[in-house]
């Protein structure tokens, strides 16, 4: 069974693949679909971004899609950056940029003030519309200085309370089993397998 990976951004499909890895399932991305458009996410939430990614592929490619959005949200920041997540430095956005704007902003506050969880939303779609969508969510704290090599994002100031280490540091065999995206697609593994077996 084939599954489409709502999304263009090559380092969010390394790892769904990676999550989903032994499922039997094949998995490709819009980047094989030359005349997919750009699916502006507009969305107020998490899952309505999902959501809006999933339906669209589903309706473009015909088959079994999966779109996914995720974010940080720091409790000290009101939540933000939430579904801005991605774009939180503006126009020319960059990891490092948003890495950046998230330290000056939490600036001058103590560990205990840096709480913050990272949030992700699935959907599943096919030709026919919507099927499911399901949430995962990792609570963690805001470093005060980047570390670590691995991951993407917000992953060298993500602080795992229980390691003491930030993703970027801990590296994707630890993250790949407890991490925000982990637990939401674990939860889309269970609907993707009984949609198969009635397909």
């Amino acid at each position: 069974m084939e599954l489409i990976v709502a999304t263009r951004n090559k380092k969010k499909l390394k790892e769904i693949k990676a999550i989903l890895k032994g499922t039997g399932l094949k998995l490709s991305s819009l980047a094989a679909y030359r005349k997919a458009p750009k699916i502006v996410e507009n969305g107020k939430t998490f899952r309505e971004n999902a959501v809006k990614k999933a339906v669209k592929a589903g309706s473009l490619t015909g088959k079994l899609t999966l779109g996914e959005d995720s974010g940080l949200c720091v409790e000290a920041l009101g939540g933000a950056p939430g579904i801005y997540s991605s774009r939180f430095s503006g126009k020319n956005k960059s990891d490092s940029q948003n890495n950046l704007k998230l330290l000056r902003l939490l600036k001058g506050r103590p560990l205990s003030k840096r709480k913050a969880h990272y949030v992700c939303a699935v959907a599943l779609a096919d030709s026919n519309g919507l099927i499911a969508t399901v949430e995962g969510r990792c609570r963690g704290l805001i470093g005060f200085r980047l570390k670590g090599r691995h991951g993407f994002g917000y992953d060298p100031l993500f602080i795992i309370p229980k390691y003491k280490q930030t993703f970027a540091q801990l590296g994707e065999k630890i993250k790949h089993k407890m991490s925000h995206r982990y637990r939401a697609l674990e939860k889309a593994k269970k609907i993707i397998k009984k949609y198969i077996e009635k397909h």
